[in-house]
């Protein structure tokens, strides 16, 4: 399974102090091939944590297609319970599905302490090619 983690960014706290890197993983395991360019509405997958941001209560993911900039994939919410791991199917968001061969997709994930994205504690990103 080709899986390659990327991290983004990672913002320090208020001090400047800069924290360990928090990244994030993903797989499509289980996701049904599409590739009409129709997406379908689907739960989100589970995503593999580390170094999550001290004083992190919520998540936000995210998924951008690097080949179709324009398209809103969407994403969602997730309240941080200090597992290394998500759930599947919290969220709901539209599906990779590209109509003309492989794209490449981005889940970012913010850290937040509220379910804001007004202060951020953190950004981790993963990208992934489909199909």
């Amino acid at each position: 399974m080709k899986r390659i983690l990327i991290t983004i960014a990672l913002l320090g706290a208020a001090t400047g102090a800069v924290a360990d890197e928090f990244t994030v993983g993903f797989n499509w395991e289980g996701l049904k091939l599409c590739t009409s360019g129709r997406p379908n509405t689907v739960g989100n997958p589970v995503f593999q944590l580390n170094d999550v941001p001290d004083g992190t209560k919520w998540l936000y993911f995210e998924l951008t297609d690097f080949d179709a900039l324009g398209y809103n994939h969407g994403g969602g919410w997730i309240e941080y319970d200090g597992a290394e791991m998500t759930q599947a199917d919290v969220f709901r968001y539209k599906s990779p599905c590209p109509p003309n061969g492989t794209h490449t997709y981005e889940w970012s994930v913010t850290a937040a302490p509220t379910q804001s994205l007004s202060n951020p504690l953190g950004v981790a990103a993963s990208t992934l090619s489909y199909p």
